[in-house]
């Protein structure tokens, strides 16, 4: 009866230790926090933090999956973010009565910086399904457009 209580409680005493160290070390504490804020979609937020933590013990491998994570969603970000910009100032030439050859010439080329970068993009398979699925309809809404302006 002793020998199969033995390995039981052996196993439970590591993991409560494990457990201990986990939430008391600063680096362990910092990662958590950056999973937090990468959750929450404040991805500036989580790569600060899993890079501090990284910082503190560059053998947390939670904290280098974070600030991977992190950074290809910041790409993400910034991509959207200026497919955007892009497109707000294709929508104030598009309303002038008139589109001159050089204004032509700017929606193009818009299009043809929005349709290259994304190609610069590489989702993981943690990438959050929302953000490539946004970048996918701007860079597909700018294909179009180039087709329509390169004719």
């Amino acid at each position: 009866m002793k020998s199969k209580l033995i390995f039981p409680v052996t196993a439970f005493i590591f993991l409560f230790i494990m457990l201990i160290y986990f939430l008391t070390h600063p680096s362990y504490e910092k990662s958590l926090e950056a999973k937090y804020y990468y959750e929450t979609a404040q991805y500036d937020k989580a790569y600060a933090l899993a890079n501090e933590a990284f910082s503190i013990d560059v053998y947390n491998r939670m904290a280098s999956t974070i600030m991977a994570q992190s950074k290809t969603a910041l790409k993400y970000v910034k991509y959207i973010n200026q497919a955007k910009e892009y497109m707000q100032e294709i929508n104030k030439i598009a309303n002038k009565t008139n589109i001159s050859d050089a204004d032509r010439a700017k929606i193009k080329m818009m299009s043809q910086i929005v349709v290259d970068s994304y190609a610069k993009l590489a989702p993981s398979v943690i990438t959050d399904k929302s953000l490539v699925d946004e970048a996918r309809k701007y860079h597909d809404n700018f294909e179009k457009l180039l087709e329509k302006v390169a004719r």
